[in-house]
């Protein structure tokens, strides 16, 4: 399976993430909280940053069920999905990832006709990657 190769903006990320916590990198300056990782601030220019810990809570933003013909060690897995994750903190934030039925479960755990724009979800971590579960009422 392909594992995240990380860049030198983007290692915070998933080192926090292999110790089970969902963290983003935030402006030092004005705060503003933003994803995918880079050096500059776009809301203030700041060179300024650091890593906040969010709830993991959000939303499905939006989602595909990938089918064969795929690379051979993912069409093993298929059907599976592939979700957009909305933050709760940062609806500008969207996290990709796949929903599983629970903590550590495969890929394509989560049955397909299940899937639900604008379903609730949380973060949960397997082999140091974030995945998502439904949040429970």
């Amino acid at each position: 399976m392909l594992r995240p190769v990380p860049d030198t903006d983007g290692a915070p990320f998933w080192e926090y993430a292999a110790q089970g916590e969902l963290r983003v990198q935030a402006c030092g300056d004005c705060g503003e909280l933003r994803f995918p990782p880079r050096p500059c601030c776009p809301h203030c220019q700041s060179f300024e940053s650091e890593w906040r810990a969010v709830s993991g809570r959000g939303r499905v933003w939006s989602y595909v069920v990938a089918h064969p013909p795929l690379l051979p060690d993912y069409a093993a897995q298929a059907p599976y999905n592939v979700v957009v994750v909305e933050l709760d903190e940062a609806p500008r934030i969207r996290l990709v990832g796949n929903l599983v039925a629970g903590a550590g479960q495969p890929l394509g755990s989560f049955p397909p006709q299940s899937m639900r724009i604008g379903a609730r979800v949380r973060a949960v971590f397997h082999d140091g990657l974030p995945q998502w579960v439904p949040e429970r009422p």
